[in-house]
């Protein structure tokens, strides 16, 4: 398993089964009184901060809705903005990239003086960008220091076992095999620098097979992180098959109770708090309705660089000849998005 694109893509009017918490996701946040004010100026909204994306829906049409995850965000900071429910004011604004697609979204809080969103999206962001170690895969990472892990905050060490043989080249390097609740390290004796750290999220799948150097131990991390074929050797047949079971069995427990490494403290009260547990009931009643779009996605592109227009093609719905469309759109549903 690995997130799709919930924490790596801006969604737009996507139906309730999407908004719903994913395993491992968690609300750190909930504001009510919030404005969309660049797409949605004038319509109180209902912000929703997890650990992985930023949630938004209007509370008179929660099918206008958007889903901003927080790896697609470039910057965030305050601008000086006029809403229409509140006039001149400050307000949050987030600079985002999803699928070659710039995307900027202005947010005011409509509560006098509350700058709460401020605080939870930039501090959430933030701890995002600092836990990547638990979500993704790395080569040659500062992960190891004076022949020791550096250990995550919400990690705990199951087991270290010595004498493994890293096969990635034709002579093998032999090195340390750490197992932890979240993840697994390698790195080789002669040179720590030389590593490998792979979240278990990243797994596609673990199993034993025969190689040029024996029964080998062979991990393929997930398409999303390269697809990497990791193989070691492991002496003798005991230890690899107990470390085989060790890690299946973790991988599989964290498969069902995931943990992204996000940690946030919110300054939110008691009823919000109480009112985060019902967050999926709540779109539970939330109408599906397929194929509907509002008419405000272009309100959000921000293509300050852009500078030639593509080469047009010809229309065979319009009989016109047209700008290339985007991936994932058709004429009819940027026909849909203007205003009528």
């Amino acid at each position: 398993m690995s997130l799709q694109w919930e924490d790596k893509e801006v969604h737009f009017d996507i139906p309730y089964s999407k908004m719903r918490l994913i395993l491992g996701e968690k609300v750190i946040d909930k504001l009510d009184n919030i404005e969309d004010t660049k797409g949605n100026g004038g319509d109180k909204g209902r912000m929703i901060i997890t650990n992985i994306r930023l949630l938004w829906h209007s509370l008179r049409t929660p099918r206008v809705n958007l889903s901003i995850g927080f790896n697609c965000i470039l910057s965030s900071s305050t601008k000086i903005v006029n809403s229409r429910l509140k006039g001149t004011t400050q307000a949050l604004q987030l600079l985002t990239i999803s699928n070659g697609t710039r995307y900027e979204f202005i947010f005011t809080n409509l509560i006098p003086g509350n700058t709460r969103h401020f605080t939870s999206v930039m501090g959430v962001h933030k701890a995002y960008n600092s836990s990547k170690l638990y979500r993704e895969l790395r080569l040659r990472g500062g992960v190891v220091h004076n022949k020791q892990l550096k250990i995550l905050p919400q990690e705990q060490v199951v087991s270290t076992l010595h004498g493994v043989w890293n096969l990635s080249s034709d002579q093998g390097s032999l090195g340390t095999f750490t197992v932890s609740n979240v993840r697994f390290v390698w790195f080789a004796d002669v040179n720590e620098g030389f590593n490998i750290s792979l979240p278990y999220l990243q797994i596609e799948s673990i199993c034993i097979r025969d190689s040029k150097f024996g029964t080998a131990l062979v991990i393929t991390s997930s398409e999303m992180s390269g697809g990497y074929i990791l193989g070691f050797k492991v002496d003798p047949e005991e230890k690899l098959q107990n470390l085989f079971k060790e890690l299946t069995s973790l991988h599989t427990v964290y498969t069902t109770k995931p943990i992204f490494g996000v940690e946030f403290q919110s300054y939110s009260g008691k009823d919000d708090v109480e009112s985060n547990n019902n967050l999926t009931e709540e779109y539970e009643v939330l109408e599906d309705l397929k194929g509907e779009i509002s008419n405000t996605i272009t309100a959000y592109l921000a293509d300050e660089g852009h500078t030639k227009d593509e080469i047009p093609v010809y229309s065979p719905e319009l009989g016109l000849a047209v700008e290339r469309i985007k991936e994932g759109y058709t004429i009819q549903k940027l026909w849909e998005v203007i205003p009528s």
